[in-house]
């Protein structure tokens, strides 16, 4: 710990407002998230817990039925919004951070594989990554969805969708990161540390693994950080088209959609708090990960 407060990295962090406003953020709310059953006044997905006659009360003023007050007032449910928000925060952090991590390992192997193997395999994974670059990530994300629910009996469709939309977004977002592993592993495989490994009959798996992999890394961090964001859109936006996560696990996509459906009604915080929030955790994570490339940049020092 001591060595990394007075590391490079840890100054430049502090002296970035923008890396430490972002970073407060992120972890702020990530925290609400995990401790949502705790601060959450409600549990807003328990039918027991819901009282129609709370339905579409106002921010901050108290119900004509029953006097209850609620920060961010209610849906057409009655259901308190603050703790739909923090629930559904959970999820579509859940689906990110797993759809992230699915699409990094699937990236890292298969760009160490076509950086050091390179041949035939390398043109293949290559020219599977430029085919589905032509594509937009959402359209192939609903594609795999649409597969994969198709796939599964109707029974389980609900019960495996967050799954199938982690699957989804995992397999449209590995791209960017297998092409950067192979860039850096073309460069990586013809240094003098790996041609010692060879003479010392190390297998190619083990000079991957243990000599490669460690070099390469560091873009994978940013480009990761990055798709964070990427995937936490993607996940509102086929939870936003219905397609997405399930009414009984709503995500923010999902309350979004919902809120949609009462803007011009007059009930317009059904709408803006969770449109707000997605907001804030989109561009604090970009924001974050453009400082983490920025600085783990040396050709921008």
């Amino acid at each position: 710990m001591d060595r990394f407060l007075h590391s490079d990295l840890f100054y430049d962090f502090v002296r970035s407002p923008i890396a430490v406003i972002s970073f407060v953020l992120v972890s702020t709310l990530i925290l609400l998230a995990v401790f949502a059953n705790f601060i959450a006044p409600t549990n807003p997905f328990d039918p027991a817990s819901l009282n129609l006659m709370n339905g579409f009360t106002a921010p901050l003023e108290p119900n004509a039925f029953t006097g209850e007050v609620f920060l961010m007032g209610t849906d057409d449910q009655g259901r308190d919004l603050f703790s739909a928000i923090l629930f559904g925060l959970r999820v579509s952090l859940f689906v990110g951070l797993m759809a992230v991590a699915l699409a990094t390992g699937i990236g890292v192997f298969l760009g160490l594989l076509a950086g050091y193997i390179g041949g035939w395999l390398d043109s293949l994974i290559m020219r599977l990554a430029d085919i589905q670059m032509t594509f937009p990530s959402i359209l192939i994300a609903m594609l795999i969805y649409g597969v994969a629910r198709g796939v599964l009996p109707p029974e389980l469709r609900d019960e495996m969708a967050i799954s199938v939309l982690i699957l989804s977004i995992g397999l449209s977002e590995w791209v960017s990161i297998a092409r950067t592993v192979r860039s850096s592993t073309l460069v990586e495989k013809e240094k003098e540390y790996v041609a010692a490994a060879r003479l010392i009959g190390l297998n190619h798996f083990r000079i991957m693994l243990r000599h490669i992999l460690p070099n390469v890394l560091s873009p994978v961090l940013v480009i990761a950080t990055i798709t964070l964001a990427l995937a936490i859109i993607a996940e509102a936006t086929l939870s936003f088209l219905g397609v997405g996560a399930p009414p009984t696990k709503p995500s923010l996509g999902t309350l979004i959609r919902v809120g949609q459906d009462f803007l011009f009604s007059g009930e317009w915080w059904i709408l803006l708090f969770p449109a707000i929030t997605l907001l804030l955790l989109a561009l604090s994570v970009n924001l974050f990960g453009d400082w983490l490339r920025d600085t783990l940049n040396p050709r921008l020092k």
